[in-house]
């Protein structure tokens, strides 16, 4: 079964945690697009929630299907985020930021009772970090940060969109760094890196996430941390 597929198995199965009443966080990327389309549909059907979208394509979106989108402040506190993920592994650890919505994504997650993230099973892995781990930076600092990053052995480049630099919802930059060969506990990696005036955030969501439900063939598989 193709992974498009999939990424809609796991968003469907996930929408049925989903209550009127609820606040509710909406992510972003391609899995998150069919969950954000089934809650459209459901809100079609009479669901009433509110909802806090992770990056404006999100709320375009979710305003675009009738989704009663709210800012965070209003929302204070969101009963369930459902988002994507880059990779997931066997400890609930991920990548987050292919989208470039790390930073509205992690602050969300830290602030949702129930955080659920779907994907196809290509995203499942034993090990982070065969795909590039983003960061997010103020670009008055990312020249001297990716000569840091360098300096780290991390193979930083800055992510570009065309013949520019890309740009975050926040106007900030990228840099997607490869730590598959690095030794260093993914924990004490997240310090090191969040030290470093001028870096925002990073893609390693290592503690934020409750339930995982990924698309397997036809069927969904869930895992409760």
């Amino acid at each position: 079964m193709s992974a498009v597929n999939e990424k809609k198995v796991a968003a469907l199965e996930a929408v049925n945690y989903i209550k009127s009443g609820m606040t509710v966080g909406l992510g972003t990327g391609s899995t998150a697009f069919f969950m954000i389309e089934a809650i459209g549909e459901m809100v079609k059907n009479g669901l009433e929630i509110k909802a806090v979208a992770t990056s404006e394509a999100t709320k375009k979106l979710a305003t675009k299907l009738g989704i009663n989108v709210i800012t965070l402040a209003e929302a204070k506190r969101l009963d369930v985020t459902i988002d994507g993920a880059d990779e997931v592994d066997e400890d609930f650890q991920l990548i987050k930021g292919g989208g470039g919505a790390l930073l509205r994504e992690k602050i969300v997650a830290h602030n949702t009772d129930l955080n659920i993230i779907i994907a196809d099973s290509s995203k499942s892995v034993s090990r982070l970090g065969k795909f590039k781990l983003p960061i997010e930076t103020i670009p008055f600092a990312t020249q001297l940060i990716i000569i840091e990053l360098n300096e780290m052995g991390l193979k930083p480049v800055q992510r570009m969109n065309g013949d520019e630099d890309y740009k975050t919802d926040e106007n900030n930059d990228i840099v997607d760094i490869d730590i598959w060969d690095t030794n260093i506990k993914l924990s004490d990696l997240e310090q090191q890196l969040k030290a470093i005036p001028g870096i925002v955030e990073t893609g390693l969501f290592l503690t934020s996430t409750n339930l995982v439900i990924i698309g397997n063939g036809e069927h969904a598989t869930t895992s409760k941390k």
